[in-house]
């Protein structure tokens, strides 16, 4: 394992799933049902799910990992294999920038959700953005099978996106 891969696995990835997992128990209301979409390794879910015991969590992702720490489904990255309205919130933690139509998944986000859209990326704002950003995703996914289109949208972007789906934007 290369020095990079150690560091981020050891002291990166940790403490990120640690801080997601306090900033989403503190937003979503309680008692929900969650389906983590992109949920990698689980982590980020079963951290979730320990802080806050009151949310059941799902996962699913187009990459199976024998080591994931939650129930989850395989899918095809374009359509969430569950129905309508399954269920209360889904959660999205830095995928929506690993497809190649990130407007398409949002979409299919809105519509296996009764209620809530959680949502953590990133935006291509400023000078350095784009080449910072697509750093930290070779560096944190690359080694992992992670597609990487570098799919980075601006805060533009993602608020046209947010109109055009006609969802609400309850926290920034």
């Amino acid at each position: 394992m290369k020095t990079i891969d150690r560091i981020h696995g050891g002291y990166v990835h940790r403490r990120r799933v640690r801080v997601l997992a306090d900033f989403f128990a503190a937003c979503l209301p309680r008692d929900l049902s969650i389906l983590d979409v992109g949920c990698g390794d689980g982590q980020l879910a079963r951290a979730l799910a320990r802080v806050r015991p009151d949310l059941k969590v799902t996962g699913v992702d187009v990459l199976e990992r024998d080591d994931c720490a939650i129930p989850m489904k395989p899918f095809d990255g374009k359509v969430i294999p569950f129905e309508d309205g399954t269920f209360d919130a889904v959660l999205m933690a830095d995928v929506l920038h690993h497809t190649t139509d990130p407007a398409c998944l949002l979409e299919e986000a809105k519509r296996v959700s009764s209620q809530w859209i959680a949502l953590k990326d990133h935006t291509r704002n400023g000078l350095f953005a784009e080449t910072t950003l697509r750093f930290m995703d070779r560096v944190g996914n690359a080694r992992h099978g992670v597609t990487l289109p570098h799919n980075y949208w601006s805060v533009e972007e993602w608020l046209g996106a947010f109109r055009d789906l006609n969802l609400e934007i309850e926290e920034w």
